[in-house]
Protein backbone atom coordinates (compact mmCIF):
# COMPACT_ATOMS: atom_id res chain seq x y z
CA UNK A 1 0.00 0.00 0.00
CA UNK A 2 1.42 3.40 -0.94
CA UNK A 3 2.22 5.84 1.81
CA UNK A 4 1.59 9.57 1.69
CA UNK A 5 4.00 12.28 2.71
CA UNK A 6 4.43 16.03 2.24
CA UNK A 7 6.17 17.44 -0.82
CA UNK A 8 9.91 18.13 -0.55
CA UNK A 9 11.62 20.67 -2.84
CA UNK A 10 13.89 17.88 -4.09
CA UNK A 11 10.75 16.19 -5.56
CA UNK A 12 10.18 18.78 -8.30
CA UNK A 13 12.08 17.06 -11.11
CA UNK A 14 10.66 13.62 -10.32
CA UNK A 15 7.11 15.00 -10.08
CA UNK A 16 7.50 16.75 -13.42
CA UNK A 17 8.61 13.47 -14.99
CA UNK A 18 5.72 11.65 -13.31
CA UNK A 19 3.31 14.27 -14.69
CA UNK A 20 4.55 13.72 -18.25
CA UNK A 21 4.48 9.93 -17.90
CA UNK A 22 0.96 10.07 -16.49
CA UNK A 23 -0.35 12.29 -19.30
CA UNK A 24 1.28 10.14 -21.97
CA UNK A 25 0.02 6.89 -20.43
CA UNK A 26 -3.56 7.82 -19.53
CA UNK A 27 -4.19 10.68 -21.96
CA UNK A 28 -4.69 8.59 -25.11
CA UNK A 29 -7.73 6.98 -23.49
CA UNK A 30 -9.71 10.18 -24.02
CA UNK A 31 -7.61 12.61 -26.04
CA UNK A 32 -6.00 12.63 -29.49
CA UNK A 33 -2.23 12.24 -29.95
CA UNK A 34 -1.95 15.99 -30.65
CA UNK A 35 -3.88 16.85 -27.49
CA UNK A 36 -1.73 14.52 -25.39
CA UNK A 37 1.45 16.02 -26.86
CA UNK A 38 0.50 19.64 -26.05
CA UNK A 39 -0.74 18.65 -22.57
CA UNK A 40 2.50 16.80 -21.78
CA UNK A 41 4.52 19.72 -23.13
CA UNK A 42 3.19 21.97 -20.35
CA UNK A 43 5.53 20.18 -17.92
CA UNK A 44 8.40 22.26 -16.60
CA UNK A 45 10.56 21.57 -13.54
CA UNK A 46 10.89 25.23 -12.54
CA UNK A 47 7.14 25.72 -12.84
CA UNK A 48 6.48 22.57 -10.78
CA UNK A 49 8.92 23.71 -8.10
CA UNK A 50 7.39 27.19 -7.98
CA UNK A 51 3.81 25.90 -7.72
CA UNK A 52 4.60 23.19 -5.18
CA UNK A 53 6.64 25.63 -3.11
CA UNK A 54 4.15 28.51 -3.03
CA UNK A 55 2.42 27.47 0.18
CA UNK A 56 -0.28 25.21 -1.24
CA UNK A 57 -0.81 21.79 0.33
CA UNK A 58 1.03 19.16 -1.73
CA UNK A 59 0.92 15.46 -0.91
CA UNK A 60 3.06 12.77 -2.53
CA UNK A 61 2.40 9.02 -2.71
CA UNK A 62 5.34 6.65 -2.66
CA UNK A 63 5.97 2.93 -2.41
CA UNK A 64 8.08 1.09 0.18
CA UNK A 65 11.22 1.72 -1.89
CA UNK A 66 10.55 5.46 -1.98
CA UNK A 67 9.50 5.54 -5.65
CA UNK A 68 6.99 8.29 -6.34
CA UNK A 69 3.60 6.95 -7.42
CA UNK A 70 1.56 10.14 -7.56
CA UNK A 71 0.97 13.62 -6.23
CA UNK A 72 -1.82 16.10 -5.71
CA UNK A 73 -2.20 19.66 -4.50
CA UNK A 74 -4.77 21.98 -2.98
CA UNK A 75 -4.53 25.76 -3.03
CA UNK A 76 -5.65 27.83 -0.03
CA UNK A 77 -8.95 28.74 -1.72
CA UNK A 78 -9.90 25.09 -2.30
CA UNK A 79 -8.69 24.83 -5.89
CA UNK A 80 -7.36 21.37 -6.65
CA UNK A 81 -4.88 22.07 -9.41
CA UNK A 82 -3.02 18.78 -9.90
CA UNK A 83 -3.66 15.10 -9.24
CA UNK A 84 -1.44 12.74 -11.22
CA UNK A 85 -0.67 9.04 -10.81
CA UNK A 86 2.26 7.11 -12.27
CA UNK A 87 1.41 4.44 -14.85
CA UNK A 88 2.86 1.68 -12.66
CA UNK A 89 0.44 2.66 -9.87
CA UNK A 90 -2.64 2.05 -12.00
CA UNK A 91 -5.19 0.03 -10.06
CA UNK A 92 -3.61 0.74 -6.67
CA UNK A 93 -6.16 3.48 -5.82
CA UNK A 94 -3.41 6.06 -5.46
CA UNK A 95 -5.63 8.77 -6.93
CA UNK A 96 -8.35 8.01 -4.40
CA UNK A 97 -5.83 8.04 -1.57
CA UNK A 98 -4.40 11.37 -2.69
CA UNK A 99 -7.84 12.91 -3.07
CA UNK A 100 -8.89 11.71 0.40
CA UNK A 101 -5.85 13.45 1.90
CA UNK A 102 -6.74 16.69 0.11
CA UNK A 103 -10.35 16.58 1.30
CA UNK A 104 -9.27 15.88 4.88
CA UNK A 105 -6.92 18.86 4.69
CA UNK A 106 -9.66 21.07 3.23
CA UNK A 107 -12.08 20.14 6.01
CA UNK A 108 -9.47 20.79 8.70
CA UNK A 109 -8.85 24.22 7.18
CA UNK A 110 -12.57 24.99 7.27
CA UNK A 111 -12.96 25.24 3.50
CA UNK A 112 -16.52 25.14 2.18
CA UNK A 113 -15.72 23.70 -1.22
CA UNK A 114 -13.12 22.06 -3.41
CA UNK A 115 -13.12 22.93 -7.09
CA UNK A 116 -11.18 21.54 -10.02
CA UNK A 117 -10.74 21.64 -13.78
CA UNK A 118 -10.82 17.90 -14.38
CA UNK A 119 -9.68 16.12 -17.50
CA UNK A 120 -11.96 13.74 -19.33
CA UNK A 121 -10.03 11.00 -17.52
CA UNK A 122 -10.22 12.42 -13.99
CA UNK A 123 -13.83 13.60 -13.99
CA UNK A 124 -15.23 10.13 -13.10
CA UNK A 125 -12.98 9.99 -10.01
CA UNK A 126 -14.36 13.32 -8.87
CA UNK A 127 -17.96 12.35 -9.68
CA UNK A 128 -17.58 9.25 -7.47
CA UNK A 129 -16.47 11.55 -4.65
CA UNK A 130 -19.52 13.78 -4.84
CA UNK A 131 -18.39 16.51 -7.22
CA UNK A 132 -20.94 18.15 -9.47
CA UNK A 133 -20.31 19.24 -13.02
CA UNK A 134 -20.42 23.01 -13.52
CA UNK A 135 -19.47 23.13 -17.19
CA UNK A 136 -17.00 22.30 -19.89
CA UNK A 137 -13.90 24.38 -20.65
CA UNK A 138 -12.85 24.41 -24.29
CA UNK A 139 -9.22 25.47 -24.42
CA UNK A 140 -6.53 25.97 -27.03
CA UNK A 141 -2.99 24.91 -26.13
CA UNK A 142 -0.33 25.67 -28.70
CA UNK A 143 -2.98 25.80 -31.42
CA UNK A 144 -4.62 22.50 -30.40
CA UNK A 145 -8.18 22.33 -29.10
CA UNK A 146 -8.52 20.44 -25.80
CA UNK A 147 -11.11 20.41 -23.06
CA UNK A 148 -11.68 19.77 -19.39
CA UNK A 149 -14.54 20.16 -16.92
CA UNK A 150 -15.21 22.62 -14.13
CA UNK A 151 -16.39 20.64 -11.12
CA UNK A 152 -16.91 21.34 -7.44
CA UNK A 153 -17.75 19.63 -4.21
CA UNK A 154 -19.45 21.49 -1.39
CA UNK A 155 -18.10 20.49 2.01
CA UNK A 156 -20.49 20.33 4.96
Amino acid sequence: MPTLRPYHPTDAAALTTLYVRSVRHYGPRAYSPEQVAVWAATADVAHTAARCGDGRYVVVAQDEAGRLLGFADLEADGHLDMLYVAPEAEGLHVGSQLYAALETHARRRGLHRIFVEASELASPLFERRGFTLLGRNDLVLDGVDIHNYRMEKRLA
